[in-house]
């Protein structure tokens, strides 16, 4: 496996469009990091839906890619896509909300203090709100590193009030973060 292109520490944000690698690049810093450092206090929140779109898997979760230790604090959220799942605007928006409350209890639920944050597909839980953004950040400022990847592409829609606030939270991920990935 080849090395990282960014150091594990402070935060990061790997950003795409569909199927460039994001996630596979998530779990492979995941992977680093626990060979490193081991899993005791690492925070793991898969928000990522997965739909299946002309044959080809969109989305999906980090455990496609590696396994998340047991000693690891792992939070799935069963995701809805909210734009590929509805056919209305305000349909996309009800699915969009589910996420963002569920995103919620999982990030209440999460360690108070973690190592290390590990975050696959961020700005779903975002869909709905992205002041919720601030909230995301502020957990993942409390680890010595965050790795965060999140969808940036016009291919599922822009104008939209889904995308919109996807585009926003992307905006704010994007200056928190100490370094951007953009992978093509």
């Amino acid at each position: 496996m080849p090395d990282l292109p960014f150091p594990l520490s402070g935060s990061t944000l790997v950003v795409g469009a569909s199927n460039t690698g994001k996630t596979r690049l998530t779990a492979q810093a995941l992977d680093d990091w626990v060979a490193e450092h081991g899993p005791e206090g690492v925070v793991v929140l898969d928000f990522a839906p997965e739909v299946e779109r002309e044959g080809v898997l969109l989305g999906g979760r980090l455990s496609r890619f590696t396994d998340v230790p047991d000693a690891a604090w792992h939070g799935v959220l069963e995701a809805h896509a909210p734009r590929a799942d509805s056919d209305s605007e305000a349909g996309a928006m009800e699915l969009a909300e589910e996420n963002a409350t569920r995103a919620v209890q999982l990030l209440d639920a999460a360690p108070a203090d973690p190592t290390a944050v590990f975050v696959n597909d961020a700005t779903i839980a975002l869909q709905a709100d992205a002041d919720a953004t601030d909230r995301l950040t502020d957990y993942c400022d409390r680890a010595d590193v965050a790795v965060l990847n999140a969808f940036e592409s016009d291919e599922l829609g822009v104008e939209d009030a889904v995308s919109r606030n996807e585009r926003e939270a992307l905006v704010r991920l994007r200056v928190w973060a100490g370094r951007i990935v953009e992978l093509e």
